[in-house]
């Protein structure tokens, strides 16, 4: 069984604009005049936040660096208008911190964009489960397999497609709303453990779990904690994990559309009942995928009708 101290619903996308044309560092020559808006639910661990950055003048390249991250944005076909994601660690601290604007305009001058973001706290609930032994005490002969497993996530999570997959909002999986919070504090079989680092949704077992956006399956497995798992690259560090399936249909290198069924919910793997855990990386932080919904579908305008097409971004 599962208590849950508390629920907080999906809030409002607030937004904020801020202007980097006062004072820019710049290690080259010009005066960039970039525009850039901001937009989120709230600036705290777990959040998703989308920067838009309008420039007078063509950039080659423009990325975010922050919380000791780099996180690429992607154009429209004019070079004039980007958009990107910067996801906020489920773990981090609250305080202020720097983001880095690096852009490089069409003569080869570079551009260097220096503002501070203020994370505030955010209080997670803490949820008490019972599950098998074997799932908060492995057998010895089972924690290589364990090791394995966990520096395959790493890899997979560590590497990024330099091209945007995706394209428009992100939806849910499944229907309904998730039935635990993100970044709960898990204490199972009263031993605390790692925060719960994506969003469950219970739905009866066979249930169909479709990609909530496009990209390319990079792992289709049975996995020692999520049981079988499906793994989405949707580009530029953004990742989608889908655990405790009862099964699998996606295939490894397969590319999905939108909506495509990958799976079916069940409780393989570390679970207490039929759910669908779904997790969200972004350039390796631990972002809520609710976050990531309610943000792309309030702000995103580059793949909206009449925008320009989104291109790859040139890294020369």
């Amino acid at each position: 069984m599962t208590k849950i101290n508390c629920w907080r619903r999906l809030g409002a996308v607030t937004a904020a604009a801020l202007f980097l044309s006062g004072n820019p560092s710049s290690s080259g020559q010009g005066s960039p005049g970039i525009e850039i808006k901001q937009h989120a639910r709230s600036v705290q661990p777990g959040e998703v936040v989308w920067m838009e950055a309008r420039s007078p003048q063509p950039l080659k390249k423009l990325e975010a660096a922050a919380f000791k991250r780099v996180f690429p944005f992607y154009p429209d076909n004019t070079g004039l208008h980007w958009e990107g994601l910067i996801g906020i660690d489920l773990e981090t601290s609250p305080g202020a911190y720097t983001v880095e604007l690096l852009g490089m305009q069409d003569d080869g001058t570079a551009l260097k964009l220096t503002r501070t973001l203020t994370v505030k706290e955010k209080r997670f609930v803490t949820r008490h489960l019972k599950v098998e032994e074997k799932y908060v005490t492995p057998r010895p002969e089972l924690l290589e397999r364990i090791r394995e497993e966990s520096e395959r996530l790493r890899r997979i999570f560590a590497s990024v497609t330099p091209e945007r997959l995706w394209r428009g909002a992100f939806v849910a999986p499944v229907p309904g709303s998730p039935s635990s919070s993100f970044g709960s504090r898990s204490v199972l079989n009263d031993q605390p453990r790692s925060p719960h680092s994506g969003a469950d949704f219970h739905a009866p077992t066979g249930t169909p779990v479709k990609a909530p956006n496009a990209g390319k399956v990079v792992l289709a497995a049975e996995l020692y904690y999520s049981g079988n798992t499906v793994i989405i690259d949707h580009g530029f560090g953004l990742y989608s994990l889908f655990g405790h399936l009862s099964g699998f249909t996606a295939k490894e290198g397969e590319e999905v559309p939108r909506t495509k069924v990958i799976g079916y919910v069940g409780d393989t793997g570390r679970a207490t009942g039929p759910h669908l855990h779904w997790a969200v990386r972004l350039s390796g932080t631990r972002v809520d995928p609710l976050s990531l919904i309610a943000v792309l579908a309030a702000t995103i305008t580059t793949d909206k009708p009449g925008a320009a097409k989104p291109q790859q971004a040139n890294d020369k």
